[in-house]
């Protein structure tokens, strides 16, 4: 369903850090990550983060060049992963998204693809380094396109795609995958 050649907003939720590679290792397309700025001071993770082109945002001032560093990245073919929470998720509940990438998304005219990931909070959870054994879900739901969307309806436009998530997460919180690889699939 999703179109490899094709640019989109990926909105997921955020459980873990481990939701990363879980999301590059499920989904056809080439990626980017939208991230906070401080990651790039962390020794390999930041100098790996700019080498590949990944987006760094710093929270004092998200707006500064992202949405032309995104037509960059889309002129490119390349997609973007965005946490819209702005922080990982302890108990696993969806938080409230906010509003900034799906400005950007509206204002690059990219589709947005909710995104709903799943256990991925008992692999490896908020504060720790320690990877455990468990299994995660990944469901991909359907493109909601962002033209035609006007700015001033932002809030309901990440209200409707956080409750898709929201959704996803909810319907398989007590699910789990074969154990041993990430399970994906696409609604």
């Amino acid at each position: 369903r999703l179109d490899p050649a094709r640019s989109y907003v990926l909105a997921s939720n955020h459980q873990s850090i481990y939701d990363i590679p879980v999301l590059f290792s499920a989904l056809p397309l080439q990626l980017r990550i939208v991230a906070k700025a401080s990651l790039g001071s962390f020794p390999i993770l930041g100098w790996h983060l700019r080498r590949t082109g990944h987006l760094l945002v710093d929270r004092s001032n998200p707006g500064a060049g992202i949405v032309e560093k995104m037509r960059r990245l889309v002129s490119e073919s390349h997609s973007l992963i965005v946490f819209p929470e702005g922080t990982r998720s302890v108990d696993g509940r969806v938080g409230r998204f906010k509003k900034g990438s799906f400005l950007v998304a509206i204002d690059a005219g990219l589709p947005v693809v909710p995104v709903s990931v799943s256990g991925s909070r008992h692999v490896m959870r908020k504060g720790r380094l320690v990877v455990c054994p468990g299994d995660v879900r990944v469901v991909v739901h359907e493109p909601i396109p962002s033209t035609g969307v006007d700015r001033a309806d932002v809030i309901a436009f990440a209200n409707h795609v956080s409750d898709i998530v929201r959704r996803g997460v909810d319907a398989h919180a007590g699910a789990s995958a074969p154990h041993g690889a990430p399970a994906a699939e696409m609604q």
